[in-house]
């Protein structure tokens, strides 16, 4: 038996794991600032007072929102009773939103509750983005080997823009960045090539390379824009629109129109299969088998 140390990411790139279609779901996110040590599961493994802790919990769930503990790369204390809180809400126009706030005691976070709960979507339009990397080290250690340095790069161009989270989702495609409220996912990065990305997404042109997908959209729909992007070149993040989707068992056909002004249609077709079972985490010993998502054509017109 190897006694050689597993690396999920590691072997991810030597199989040469595809990106695309691999960003979780999700519209809606909710950060909390937190300096201690983060559990492996992140914001329910808070020691918080269990009434405050599960009220935010339930109003999530509600909203199919993702806690995630943040913090500013380093580790920077906050100032007394600076910790802060926002929910950030993707819109389909382009008009996302954030509401942040502060938080000193449990019983405050009441207040990110009472956002998430409001009627109508409360918050400001026209915000920067928020850059996370995820650096979760105790949830799998390639979040932290793989994330950190891309942090501190981030960090460094973009101070205020760029916090450390908890687990994103796809561990073995580390160094892990999700842009939101934008709903976009980036992936396999390193120091140098995140910098890249993240100016060319500030710059409203979205690269197929590094791109896992758009959270708002179906795996193979992410498939299908990643491939038209890698075909066409880079575009800003609204610009193809998902106009049709059919499914045949594994085989998927994506219509998509744009960009504007021409609204050209592409057809997309898309076929899913599994793959073989093998260690996708560095603590999950079990194997597992993952979804693939292969655009096996592409027709304009």
């Amino acid at each position: 038996m190897s006694t050689e140390r597993f690396f999920c990411a590691d072997a991810a790139r030597a199989r040469g794991d595809a990106l695309p279609g691999t960003a979780p779901y999700g519209l809606v996110w909710v950060l909390i600032e937190h300096h201690a040590p983060w559990p492996a599961n992140g914001y329910d493994g808070l020691p918080l007072d269990p009434v405050a802790q599960s009220l935010l919990f339930e109003a999530a769930r509600a909203v199919r929102a993702r806690i995630l503990l943040i913090r500013r790369h380093g580790r920077r204390a906050p100032r007394p009773g600076a910790r802060r809180w926002a929910v950030l809400r993707y819109d389909a126009t382009g008009a996302h939103r954030q509401q942040w706030g502060t938080w000193e005691r449990d019983e405050d976070l009441a207040r990110v509750a009472d956002v998430l709960e409001a009627p109508g979507e409360p918050g400001e339009t026209g915000l920067p983005p928020v850059v996370l990397v995820c650096t979760h080290g105790r949830h799998d250690t390639c979040c932290a080997v793989r994330g950190r340095p891309v942090a501190g790069a981030l960090s460094e161009r973009w101070p205020d823009l760029v916090w450390e989270c908890t687990h994103v989702g796809g561990d073995r495609f580390a160094a892990n960045v999700l842009v939101a409220p934008d709903g976009v996912y980036y992936g396999g990065l390193d120091a140098a090539s995140s910098v890249t990305v993240v100016e060319q997404h500030l710059a409203g042109r979205v690269h197929a390379a590094h791109l896992r997908g758009y959270t708002d959209l179906f795996p193979a729909q992410q498939a299908a824009v990643a491939a038209v992007l890698a075909r066409n070149g880079p575009a800003a993040r609204h610009a193809y629109t998902v106009a049709g989707t059919t499914r045949a068992g594994p085989h998927w056909l994506i219509r998509l129109t744009g960009p504007a002004p021409s609204t050209t249609p592409y057809d997309v077709e898309v076929t899913a299969h599994r793959t073989p079972p093998r260690q996708l985490t560095c603590n999950g010993l079990a194997t597992s088998a993952a979804m693939l998502h292969e655009v096996t054509s592409i027709r304009a017109g």
